[in-house]
């Protein structure tokens, strides 16, 4: 079973209006949706966004006309609220990564732990599997990406010993995978965290490059405060540090009004006319305590940042 992560916090932070709009970018299994529905009017509306497949058929178990799912990635967002003629909102929330659902169905390819082919893709109707990649990936490409995204110390290690293998027999399995990047970590005698599994970088940074991760929350989030209406919510819910890094510098520079003039004195109302500031940073990051830790041990690298959308005359 899915247990959303910092469940109530994220709809409190959202600050419900009965008659408010309202978008779930990652609807998973439906955990801060139907949580945000039962804080809906007669006159709410929540829209809510998955690439997967499942999710879309979690989804249909919803019997609420104030509801509807579209079948997209949350980077679409502008052009998906057009299309439904919604022209703002008043709280946006993007619970990012992927879910236990998605982790503990091996034939989804995500774990390293469940025997299952190496598919890694959050929407399985289209796009190159993780084992088409890794088979095909340029050496230099594939310790790129190992490093990056995965923040891996032996990245090179890796990619070298991952192209030997495939040249002998091509890598297919979640089990093969997991087995090659193992044996080189234990090889060559490094240390690793005791409770992570020695490929859990590994399967991290080709999952996040295959569904280019990264790229589509740093084009989303311009979009989601464009959406804002004045005081609406953006809640965003990161599990990786790069992830949290994104957020966290795009809210900062948002919030910013570092480009004004320093040296013309300038009045008040002209002030804010030149500010660039579109957020107000509400809170310190959040991250879920002890007991939720206890329940859900996949939580303890959640991190919750909120920022409100302003207008120039506040």
């Amino acid at each position: 079973m899915h247990l959303p992560v910092l469940l109530n916090e994220a709809i409190d932070a959202l600050v419900i209006k009965a008659d408010g709009v309202y978008v779930d970018g990652t609807f998973g299994r439906g955990g801060h949706s139907r949580l945000i529905l039962s804080r809906l009017g007669n006159k709410g509306r929540l829209i809510a966004f998955d690439k997967d497949l499942a999710a879309i058929e979690a989804a249909a178990q919803i019997d609420d006309e104030r509801f509807s799912i579209r079948h997209s990635s949350y980077v679409k967002i502008r052009e998906e609220l057009r299309a439904l003629k919604v022209e703002g909102v008043d709280g946006v929330l993007l619970d990012l990564g992927v879910s236990s659902s998605q982790l503990d169905e091996g034939a989804r390819g995500f774990s390293f732990r469940l025997a299952g082919p190496l598919d890694m893709r959050m929407n399985t109707s289209c796009g190159e599997t993780a084992a088409e990649w890794l088979n095909s990936v340029p050496e230099s490409q594939l310790e790129e990406v190992i490093r990056n995204y995965g923040e891996e110390r032996h990245a090179k290690q890796i990619a070298r010993v991952i192209v030997m293998a495939r040249a002998r027999q091509p890598i297919t399995t979640t089990i093969q995978l997991a087995e090659i990047v193992a044996a080189v970590v234990r090889k060559g005698g490094h240390q690793w965290e005791a409770k992570q599994h020695p490929a859990t970088r590994t399967f991290q940074a080709i999952r996040i490059h295959l569904n280019q991760e990264l790229e589509e929350l740093s084009l989303t989030l311009p979009q989601c405060v464009d959406l804002l209406n004045p005081r609406g919510r953006l809640v965003v819910i990161s599990f990786h540090s790069l992830e949290d890094r994104i957020v966290k510098r795009f809210m900062r520079t948002e919030a910013s009004s570092d480009t004004l003039p320093r040296k013309i004195p300038l009045r008040d109302k002209e002030v804010k006319e030149l500010s660039h500031q579109r957020l107000r940073i509400i809170g310190r990051a959040l991250r879920p305590g002890a007991r939720e830790i206890a329940v859900n041990p996949r939580a303890r690298s959640a991190v919750m940042r909120v920022a409100e959308r302003i207008m120039i005359n506040e």
